[in-house]
């Protein structure tokens, strides 16, 4: 039987990241994966997502084209099309990513992992079935789409993303989308910039359960609208079929929305099928997610879980820190405790909208004082140059120490933006360092700077910040 320091079944971004740290740091890796490599997030959700969203941004701003001198007759969105070219951007990461794994002398199993006890895994395939042993191992499973009870998948008519991704986009230009959580938001944008007449149905407000500020989710509802998306709420699906070759959802009042095709996309679920883990003391929660401690261990200790598996954060940004905080727990000691509010958030629909740290109302619920700095790309060179001045660069500060609470970013580049206040352990100097640094002039980014001094003047905060 094959020993290893280190399993981690599934190859998300999770996995491959816990793989490639591991192997990097001197342990012997295996890996296993039931399906593509890559998991969800490079063949189904996040690389050829934001690879649609580039392609709606260039088809959005060919709006300004003639008044910056560009002419020629106007852009149009083909959404096949657009499927045929991130599929190839998903096939070129793929391979560098399996080649650099295959480099680095992790071992990879194509197959179903599944625990014959803590520290024994099987490995399913169509030739048989084989063991390994693991000193540590990691579940990295992934999610699942999350579909109402009345959803009825039927390829080509009414599916979830992963179909999507999978099997291409079916025919016709009519669209309905439900769902108002993350993904909804962001199809019912690239959708329509990509040329589909969408109907877009949710039944809470878009992105309600997140923490954006007011001001951030009404910039977003006021782009989309601009665009002509507009969100029909409070519309909760409780039955879908075909009639006629349209597709159609209906709600518990007998209200019918239809179309050439339906997609769902009302969340996703954890990942856990399969995975054996009667055979372990690995416990999960009435929601389906593993039980891990702050360390991300299960209850059968040497056993951990990251990502979409162990929710409720589920993104490609999250499992990505937890694969670097358990490799770093399994060599140290179980020393790092996961903090998944200084992970990155990001939505990219008409406007991004990207967001760390604590909210107003969270910083207040603990004690603290915020104080708040501002500033708005409406004045900013690069941004007007952009033509592109929607939105703005918000900052939480403690108003006691100057530590850095939390921040919001809206607008054009706020997922690159973002991370210049995702500073790990030094928030109390973070806003002393960006006040101090020298900046490329114009950029978005001197927007951070002007927020921070802002920040310092009203609030009195001159001592941390400007040191004083």
């Amino acid at each position: 039987m094959k020993e290893f320091d280190i399993v981690i079944i599934g190859s998300g971004p999770g996995g491959y990241r816990a793989a490639v740290l591991g192997a990097l740091r001197g342990k012997k890796v295996a890996i296993i994966e039931k399906g593509i490599w890559g998991g969800t997030c490079l063949n189904r959700g996040c690389v050829p997502k934001k690879d649609w969203h580039e392609t709606a941004k260039w088809i959005e701003n060919s709006r300004h084209f003639a008044a910056r001198g560009i002419l020629g007759e106007s852009l149009r969105g083909d959404m096949a099309q657009a499927w045929e070219h991130q599929r190839k951007v998903v096939e070129t990461v793929r391979e560098s990513y399996v080649d650099y794994l295959k480099r680095l002398g992790v071992q990879m199993y194509s197959g179903i992992g599944s625990y014959r006890s803590a520290r024994e895994i099987s490995i399913r395939d169509a030739q048989g079935e084989e063991t390994i042993q693991a000193q540590y191992s990691i579940i990295a499973t992934g999610s699942t789409p999350r579909l109402p009870k009345g959803a009825y998948l039927q390829p080509g008519k009414i599916l979830h993303s992963d179909m999507l991704f999978d099997d291409g986009v079916p025919a016709g230009d009519t669209v309905v989308i439900v769902g108002g959580g993350v993904i909804g938001t962001e199809f019912a944008y690239i959708f329509t910039q990509l040329g589909k007449q969408v109907r877009w149905l949710v039944n809470s407000a878009p992105l309600h359960h997140l923490r954006y500020s007011p001001q951030a989710k009404d910039a977003l509802m006021d782009a989309l609208k601009e665009l002509q998306i507009v969100p029909r709420n409070k519309f909760a699906v409780t039955d879908s079929g075909i009639d006629a070759a349209r597709a159609w959802v209906a709600n518990a009042e007998g209200e019918k929305e239809s179309a050439d095709w339906v997609l769902f996309a009302t969340g996703r679920q954890a990942h856990t099928e399969a995975l054996g883990l009667e055979n372990t003391a690995v416990v999960l929660d009435a929601h389906g997610f593993v039980i891990t401690n702050a360390h991300l261990e299960t209850a059968e200790p040497g056993i951990y879980a990251i990502g979409d598996v162990v929710g409720p954060y589920m993104n490609a940004n999250q499992a990505l820190a937890d694969a670097t905080l358990v490799i770093d727990n399994i060599l140290k000691g179980n020393e790092q405790s996961r903090a998944p509010l200084w992970v990155p958030e990001l939505v990219y629909s008409a406007v991004e909208l990207a967001r760390i740290g604590m909210d107003d109302e969270q910083a207040e619920d603990e004690g603290l004082e915020p104080a708040v700095g501002f500033a708005a790309f409406e004045s900013s060179p690069r941004a007007l140059g952009q033509d592109d001045t929607r939105g703005f660069a918000r900052i939480l500060a403690d108003m006691d120490s100057g530590e850095l609470l939390g921040g919001e970013i809206v607008g054009r580049d706020a997922g690159e933006l973002i991370h210049l206040l995702a500073a790990g352990g030094e928030r109390d100097t973070l806003l002393r360092r960006i006040a101090q640094s020298p900046v490329n002039h114009p950029s978005r980014a001197e927007e951070l700077l002007n927020a921070t001094e802002t920040l310092a003047a009203r609030w009195g905060l001159g001592e941390f910040i400007f040191a004083d």
